[in-house]
């Protein structure tokens, strides 16, 4: 017998498994895949060539966990990108974003003087907001219909927002309800200025940069550090396995043990509460608890049966919204790419960076308005990261890998259409690989193999239900104490003894281990009987 079983080792999953066997309690993770770590995972994709499959790059992962579970004890090393991103535009111009206010108020004046001089107020503002949210991802949201508990964390949590100025709360209530649009236009009037931001606003949404709620998802990419510098970005020595690898590690240090091609069938329930789960294999895996590390969805359309809990309930959580509009590529590289408008011979530190095709807010707001009509979008956006220039583990000497992150796609594709064709992959490939060579003349000549990862791939590899890289999207009807549904934000599940764990629950997705970590926190809480004993 098991205190806590958990469902997916993915790098929520592990997280919570660390803290939890740190507490004492007797922990089993349970894989269905051989490898752990989820989308958090690197592999060879072809002979000598390694990369992150899906999760591809590093600032959102939490500060305190990396602390609290000795991260670079256990072998997690992160290297910075020389700059934030790069942004082609056309054969001449380039909007290079470094880091440092000045040297981005430089970069900014080659398209907008005005732009220039009003990004220290835009950055001050940002910053505000982005504060507020650092402070409210480690707390478990107020639970609706929770009681004295829940009104006591709720009028606290409130504190922390009525006590910043008018002006900051204003501009928060703006982040958390508007577009990624309407909020840039207050300060912004360059159309390749805004896009440079409206970009997080769209990054794992299936949304154009006009809709209402992208201003959050855009807050949502910038309340992150790398070795405790804010704002920054970077990458995983090894992929973005070497974070789950050093997650396993702690668990395992502490004691948690981890099982791999293990797929779970069902949650397994006796008298009216979860008491274990039951295998692909017909094995019974027994425990006090069981904690999801799987997207709400997926959980409450598979794995929970029928009658366990209200009706009504079951099937808003196994209807959550969601669906990111990506898709995933690997490519291996026989040389750099050279992009016309910044050649090589100039310097490469731009291509260590985030790079970006996506040069005016209409382009990210057409590249929506293609997938909706037709499945995809006619110039999709790209965000290419060319790891190996950091990390010289990736690739054989002189060669190079790259990963593409493109919006849009749509989850499902039009009917007859589907995504398990596999020539609907490559031709939406073949698009990719021509948008970024317009840009970069000998891209296309260097591809000597690449690994292509639709919603579909996601969705069967990963569980990410319909492709949502965030398990559900973040929209102002699943945030905070509405993440899932209102009323069970607690990661506390409406069956007694069920509990999630993943990035379905709050803050939200990325490679954070936050969820891990508030999940575990509130189920050892119940262990111990705080406020009214175990579930």
């Amino acid at each position: 017998m098991h205190d806590v079983a958990i469902i997916g080792g993915g790098h929520n999953g592990l997280t919570a498994a660390a803290y939890l066997a740190a507490a004492g309690l007797k922990v089993v993770v349970l894989e269905k895949n051989a490898h752990v770590g989820g989308a958090a995972f690197t592999e060879e994709f072809a002979p000598g060539f390694r990369n992150s499959v899906a999760a591809y790059t590093v600032s959102l992962l939490n500060p305190k966990v990396i602390r609290d579970l000795d991260l670079p004890r256990h072998g997690l090393r992160i290297v910075e990108r020389p700059v934030a991103n790069f942004w082609p535009v056309d054969a001449h111009r380039a909007l290079l974003m470094p880091y440092g206010l000045a040297a981005r108020q430089q970069a900014f004046a080659a398209f907008s003087e005005r732009d220039a001089a009003r990004l220290p107020e835009y950055d001050a503002a940002l910053e505000r907001a982005a504060s507020v949210l650092r402070g409210l991802v480690l707390e478990t949201p107020p639970n609706a219909g929770g009681g004295l508990p829940a009104l006591w964390n709720a009028a606290r949590l409130s504190r922390s927002i009525l006590k910043q100025p008018i002006d900051a709360q204003r501009d928060l209530a703006g982040l958390f309800t508007e577009s990624a649009a309407d909020f840039l236009a207050r300060w912004f009037e360059n159309e390749t200025v805004k896009a440079a931001f409206a970009f997080d606003g769209i990054v794992g949404t299936y949304a154009a940069p006009s809709t209402p709620g992208t201003a959050y998802v855009l807050l949502h990419h910038c309340f992150g550090e790398v070795n405790g510098k804010a704002g920054v970005w970077g990458h995983a020595v090894g992929g973005m396995g070497a974070i789950s690898a050093a997650i396993a590690s702690a668990a395992r240090e502490r004691g948690a043990e981890i099982r791999t091609d293990v797929a779970v069938r069902e949650v397994a329930i006796e008298k009216g509460r979860a008491t274990g789960v039951v295998l692909a294999s017909g094995e019974t895996v027994r425990a006090r608890a069981v904690a999801a590390a799987i997207p709400p969805k997926l959980l409450f359309s598979r794995f929970v049966p029928q009658g366990a809990v209200d009706p009504a309930l079951h099937t808003r959580l196994a209807t959550l919204k969601s669906g990111s509009g990506t898709f995933r590529m690997n490519v291996a590289l026989s040389e750099l790419p050279d992009f016309t408008c910044r050649p090589n011979r100039d310097g490469t530190d731009h291509l260590a960076s985030g790079i970006v095709i996506g040069p005016t807010l209409d382009y990210l707001e057409r590249a929506w308005l293609d997938a909706r009509s037709g499945g995809w979008s006619k110039e999709p956006v790209v965000e290419m990261l060319i790891p190996s220039t950091l990390d010289d583990t990736l690739a054989p000497p002189g060669r190079h890998v790259a990963s593409l992150f493109v919006q849009h796609v749509a989850p499902h594709l039009p009917s007859p259409r589907s995504w398990a064709d596999p020539a609907e992959k490559e031709a939406f490939a073949d698009l990719v690989i021509e948008t970024v060579t317009r840009h970069a003349p000998n891209f296309k000549a260097s591809v000597l193999a690449r690994q292509l990862l639709s919603p579909l791939d996601l969705e069967q590899r990963f569980g990410m239900v319909d492709g949502d890289i965030f398990h559900g999207a973040l929209s102002l009807d699943q945030l905070f104490a509405l993440r899932p549904v209102l009323g069970h934000a607690d990661y506390r599940m409406p069956l007694p003894g069920l509990y999630l764990c993943a990035s379905g629950a709050h803050p939200g997705g990325g490679v954070t281990g936050v969820p891990g970590h508030n999940a575990a926190r509130e189920i050892i809480r119940d262990f111990r009987g705080w406020w009214g004993g175990a579930r």
